[in-house]
């Protein structure tokens, strides 16, 4: 494992780690469409914006069942790998390099979430890189039971939070009016989005900065613990293909059929009760560790699809968009935001029901696996991997292939 400040060879990449980071990057996209199609507050209250009847209700279910933090969370796991990857173990490794890579990062994520999504994701990783990386030399064993107690905190947290809001009265109005906005607020929301870029970036700065506090205070131990058990996994070979073929299909059997059937319940009873307040703490409780098991299981059949020589050709678009999961990442940022704010725009915020807008995520899939699977022929990073890694080594690093 190299601990020098040369950039990642292609040879140094492993393909199943690529291959996961692609198919992460593309399911978080349905996660985080309904934050650039309608009102935000539909995550904590999907009734809040736009119809939840017929097919609409069905592509809820569906994202909530499979989707909702289960792809986020194999991505912060691939983040924490990334670190020991690169950084090495070795306490004399040096770091600085580590350190200009988050600071650019942390620089870029504050431009994405302020200037164009609320929704970002690249500021609490440059942060939690800051702390992660300390951890780099602690064992899988002591990597995952830190991790665990890290999310349990975060749990806890954030369970607490949900329980006050649906049961203590008063203790949680402003989230509750967040959630159930008055016809006035969604329509003056609706009308800044569909006006124009200028006009809905005040909306947008003020859903950052609110976005930020949640995620420094109540998501950052799950961040943080998701980070250090994606090192373990690394340094144990599992993120490298490297256990038995058997071994990944039991965990994949059973950490998937466990998740699922848990959120498949809980989804049900959540949309019978008409997502009542008093049950929303049973349902965040159910995700949160639920979401962790089905990635889990996730993970464990990618890596056995990783495996057989067979499936290269399949395995080939997917890996290439992990490889280019930073511009990927960035790329449904300029296009979500084409599509939903008003001009330059199309301004379709809150016009797309869920169903059309679960028929977006699948036309962007198809177009990245394609595109990022042509590009890599010609080049050796996305533009935008290729950009960060100039600005982390001080020198523009080789493009074309």
């Amino acid at each position: 494992m190299s601990t020098t400040l040369m950039p990642v060879r292609a040879s140094d990449r492993f393909e199943s780690i690529d291959m996961l980071r692609g198919i992460a990057v593309l399911g978080i996209l349905m996660v985080n469409i309904q934050a650039f199609a309608m009102y935000w507050g539909t995550f904590e209250y999907p009734p809040a914006h736009m119809d939840m009847s017929g097919a609409n209700g069905r592509v809820w279910w569906i994202t909530q069942v499979f989707f909702e933090l289960k792809f986020i969370t194999l991505f912060s796991a691939l983040f924490g790998a990334g670190i020991v990857l690169m950084v090495g173990e070795d306490a004399q490794a040096p770091t600085a390099l580590h350190r200009r890579r988050m600071l650019w990062l942390l620089a870029i994520g504050l431009v994405h979430g302020f200037v164009f999504w609320f929704g970002d994701i690249l500021v609490p990783y440059a942060l939690a890189g800051f702390v992660v990386v300390l951890a780099r030399r602690w064992s899988p064993a002591r990597l995952v039971v830190w991790g665990l107690v890290a999310i349990a905190f975060s749990g806890l947290l954030m369970v607490g939070a949900v329980w006050a809001e649906g049961s203590m009265p008063g203790a949680g109005e402003p989230a509750k009016l967040a959630a159930h906005p008055t016809q006035e607020w969604l329509e003056r929301w609706v009308g800044a989005y569909q006006s124009g870029f200028l006009q809905s970036r005040a909306y947008n700065a003020a859903g950052e900065g609110f976005a930020l506090i949640g995620q420094i205070t109540l998501f950052a131990g799950r961040l943080l613990g998701v980070m250090w058990i994606g090192m373990a996994l690394y340094k144990t070979g599992f993120l490298t293909a490297q256990w038995r073929a058997s071994v990944y299909a039991a965990i994949g059997v059973i950490a998937v059929g466990a998740g699922v059937s848990a959120e498949w319940v809980t989804a049900n009873a959540n949309l019978a009760s008409g997502f009542a307040p008093e049950f929303q703490w049973v349902a965040t409780a159910v995700n949160y560790g639920a979401s962790l098991a089905t990635a889990f299981g996730y993970a464990s059949i990618v890596m056995l699809l990783a495996k057989p020589a067979l499936l290269r050709w399949v395995r080939l678009p997917f890996a290439s968009a992990g490889r280019m999961a930073f511009t990927n990442y960035l790329t449904q940022t300029l296009v979500m935001t084409f599509l939903f704010v008003g001009p330059p725009g199309l301004g379709w915020f809150g016009t797309v029901e869920r169903s059309g807008q679960a028929a977006i995520v699948l036309a962007v899939w198809v177009a990245q696996l394609a595109i990022s699977t042509v590009w890599l022929k010609v080049f050796r990073f996305g533009p935008a991997e290729w950009a960060w890694r100039s600005l982390s080594y001080r020198e523009a690093q080789p493009f074309l292939r």
